[in-house]
């Protein structure tokens, strides 16, 4: 692999994705799974917004049904579902939280979840499992990393909803959610599949996945800002879901602003649109103009692209891991892990130590559950690689 981050575009030339990125100057950063820096055509959007704030009579009447629009668009290319599909959230907690408001729970009623999940998924279930509302089953690896396997083998007939990351936030484990989704829906379950570590940088379509819910923060590999994301619905499944509050811009015909209390008017949402479960003010300049600027990107790029040049990268680290002081804490093989691969040291207590000599060494990665996660992107290259195994060598 080249020390150059590149491509080939449509048109056949080689494209360097670096200038497409602010300079980190004199850093390494490889914590892309942690928070993302937004490329520069989402670094310009947010000063747009910026100035229609400052004068506001030059706030573009159509941004506010037409921005959150075309961001849902975007995102519906993005993943090969339909716009409807898609509400606009703060990050992944909002998804899980409309699933858990929307399903008719029984007290026997199981949620599944493997044991090291990411928080936000206990934090949605195990209070109403507390509340007596359903059941919460742990799933327990036999061996190191969780399975595909495991996780089918587990499903029973009391399994409602299965709620699991497609890439693990602790060790970069990838789960192949058909077999899982086939498995559940033979119970009479759904799949709730959480894409904030895999939507951007592992290609997928969530036709193949045969997910009912998709939940995905936008600040990680969608390059979005903090506080942005989404949350997929299959379409059959939205007017199933149980009603509730919703934010009142998915009234149908909220977007005529000077007779929105008129007769005729009827306070329910939209049939059949996920726009429902949109966090309020959902048109807020900040996050979505960068957003929609950042997924055009993406976009542009291709997820593809974002999963090869990765791969190479994280193929080079592993390849050239210092034996004698650290050890893989992910799957070996490329078809089990995400876009990233997570380190420790061969002295598990001596983790730490080497986390804060690379932040030292200006190189920054992320230290969770005791490993060291490796993030890289397009701006990364072969040499930041070597820089982080020369500081691990010694």
């Amino acid at each position: 692999m080249s020390n150059i981050s590149t491509a080939v575009a449509p048109a056949g030339q080689t494209t360097d994705w670096r200038k497409e990125f602010f300079e980190f100057e004199d850093a390494i950063y490889l914590n892309l799974a942690g928070q993302a820096p937004i490329p520069r055509v989402a670094a310009r959007a947010l000063d747009r917004a910026r100035d229609w704030k400052k004068l506001p009579h030059t706030v573009p009447e159509e941004t506010y049904f037409g921005l959150p629009d075309r961001v849902r668009a975007l995102l519906a290319q993005l993943i090969g579902g339909q716009p409807e599909e898609i509400a606009l959230t703060s990050g992944a907690s909002i998804g899980l939280q409309a699933v858990a408001n929307g399903i008719e729970w029984k007290p026997d009623d199981e949620v599944l979840m493997v044991r090291g999940e990411f928080p936000a998924h206990p934090a949605t279930w195990v209070p109403l499992a507390d509340a007596g509302r359903l059941r919460v089953r742990w799933l327990e690896p036999r061996e190191r990393f969780i399975t595909t396997e495991e996780i089918v083998a587990a499903i029973g007939p009391q399994t409602k909803l299965i709620s699991v990351s497609h890439v693990r936030f602790d060790d970069g484990v990838r789960i192949d959610a058909r077999p899982i989704a086939d498995a559940v829906h033979k119970a009479g379950g759904y799949l709730l599949l959480d894409a904030s570590q895999s939507c951007g940088a592992v290609p997928m379509r969530i036709s193949d996945t045969g997910a009912d819910f998709l939940v995905c923060s936008g600040y990680k590999w969608l390059l979005s800002p903090f506080g942005s994301g989404f949350f997929w619905v299959r379409r059959e499944l939205i007017d199933r879901l149980r009603p509730g509050p919703f934010y009142w811009m998915a009234i149908n015909g909220a977007d005529q602003f000077s007779s929105l209390t008129g007769p005729g008017v009827k306070h329910a949402p939209v049939p059949a649109q996920a726009r429902r479960w949109d966090i309020p003010e959902t048109a807020s300049f900040f996050n979505l103009s960068a957003m929609e600027a950042s997924l055009e990107f993406v976009n542009r790029v291709g997820t593809q692209t974002v999963w090869d040049h990765n791969l190479a990268l994280i193929e080079h680290m592993i390849a050239r891991l210092p034996g004698d002081r650290c050890v893989l804490a992910s799957p070996r093989e490329a078809e089990r892990r995400g876009p990233y691969a997570c380190v420790r040291a061969r002295k598990p207590d001596e983790t730490k130590q080497l986390y804060e000599k690379l932040r030292a060494a200006k190189i920054y990665v992320s230290l969770r559950e005791g490993a060291l996660r490796v993030s890289p992107h397009l701006y990364n290259i072969e040499r930041d690689i070597d820089r982080l195994i020369a500081v691990l060598s010694v």
